[in-house]
């Protein structure tokens, strides 16, 4: 099977090319090193032609001040449903975020921009399978919620069911490879607070830099209304096996 992976360069996107190629898939990678502008649309069709799947793990961001993230995920989420039309590459795997169509999130603009991108595909006409993940344990090590400085490390207190992003790019293959489409929501095996998180982290590391609590932009980081839905699949390992598989690699 012919896979296009789009950010196939990411976080999650390197490691779905990776597993996809050692499954035996085809695999083709639609990056602005390729010459595939997700934003603009730029290249798009091109690249996917030919492709059986494309799995989404992108995450667009604005190529200038003028536009909002809002708009270069809404924009890219159309873009992307387009050209599969145009190429007639009918299934596509795109990876989400669990729990942003609570009301609670209403207030927070990328929340809101993944829920209309779900939507937009959703009325595409294409088979759409929607991963939901949770936040993931490399949310800890590098994301806005996380601020790690010479003196210390600031981070948000997040309430979060972290799971491995090599446990997210198994579930989209895994998705890409069904015959029918169908949503799965994904999270790990415990809740953790963020900052008790990046704690571990550091400890792990030798690292004495202090940690300093402050509030979430919304309460709802806080409060919850992050952990894993009830029929949400769970999926290892918990902090303690992945931070040892840190250590390992």
């Amino acid at each position: 099977m012919k896979i296009a992976v789009v950010g196939g360069t990411g976080t999650a996107g390197s490691r779905v090319a990776a597993l996809a190629q050692e499954r035996g898939h085809e695999i083709v990678l639609l990056t602005r090193g390729e010459g595939v502008n997700l934003v603009t649309g730029v290249g798009l069709a091109e690249a996917l032609d030919g492709a059986d799947v494309a799995i989404d793990a992108s995450s667009p961001t604005p190529p200038d001040p003028s536009m909002s993230r809002f708009d270069a995920v809404v924009n890219s989420a159309r873009n992307l449903a387009d050209a599969c039309v145009d190429a007639e590459v009918r299934r596509i795997v795109v990876l989400s975020i669990a729990n942003i169509d609570k009301p609670a999130f209403d207030a927070f603009g990328y929340y809101v921009a993944k829920r209309d991108q779900e939507e937009y595909l959703r009325d595409s006409g294409l088979e759409v399978s929607v991963v939901r993940s949770a936040q993931w344990f490399e949310f800890a090590e590098s994301s806005s919620a996380v601020s790690y400085g010479d003196a210390g490390v600031t981070v948000e207190d997040w309430y979060v069911q972290p799971i491995a992003v090599d446990s997210v790019a198994e579930v989209l293959v895994r998705e890409a490879e069904r015959r029918r489409a169908r949503d799965v929501t994904i999270a790990g095996p415990e809740p953790v607070r963020l900052p008790d998180l990046v704690r571990r982290i550091l400890a792990a590391r030798h690292d004495p830099r202090p940690v300093t609590v402050v509030a979430p932009p919304l309460p709802a980081f806080s409060d919850g209304a992050l952990l894993a839905p009830a029929g949400a699949e769970i999926l290892g390992p918990n902090a303690t096996g992945w931070l040892a598989g840190r250590r390992a690699g």
